[in-house]
C-alpha cells in the first residue's frame, strides 16, 4: 500500500502561487490516477485535478487555466501548481492515489489559506 505525504501548502496573498507535491512511499510508475482534491470548512471534499499514467489531466471549472498538475514517475512525486490563488481556494489539500480497480489511499493534507 503506497502511501502519501503532502507538502507545499501555506499562507499566500490573493493573486499569489503556491506549488504542492506529493511524495509517494513508493514508484507511482503503475499507479493508474494520481490527484489532488480539496476541503474547505463547512464543504465537502471535492475534486480539483487528476492525471493518470497516460498523461490525461481532469481539472475542477474553478480551477481551470490557473492550476496544473503533473507527476514525475522517476521522483515517485505529484505537484500542483497553483496561480492566480483567490481566498475561494483556501481549503485543506489532499493527495490522492486510484488503482485501476479503484483502491484509494489518502494523504494527511496541507493547509492552503488565501487572504491578504
Amino acid at each position: 500500500q503506497v502511501q502519501l505525504v503532502e507538502s507545499g501548502g501555506g499562507l499566500v496573498q490573493p493573486g499569489g502561487s503556491l506549488r504542492l507535491s506529493c511524495a509517494a512511499s513508493r514508484s507511482i510508475f503503475s499507479i493508474y490516477a494520481m490527484g489532488w482534491y480539496r476541503q474547505a470548512p463547512g464543504s465537502q471534499r471535492e475534486l480539483v485535478a487528476t492525471v493518470t499514467t497516460g498523461g490525461s489531466t481532469n481539472y475542477a471549472d474553478s480551477v481551470k487555466g490557473r492550476f496544473t498538475i503533473s507527476r514525475d514517475n522517476a521522483k515517485n512525486t505529484v505537484y500542483l501548481q497553483m496561480n492566480s490563488l483567490k481566498p475561494e481556494d483556501t481549503a485543506v489539500y489532499y493527495c490522492n492515489s486510484r488503482t485501476i480497480s479503484g483502491y484509494s489511499t489518502w494523504g494527511q493534507g496541507t493547509q492552503v489559506t488565501v487572504s491578504s
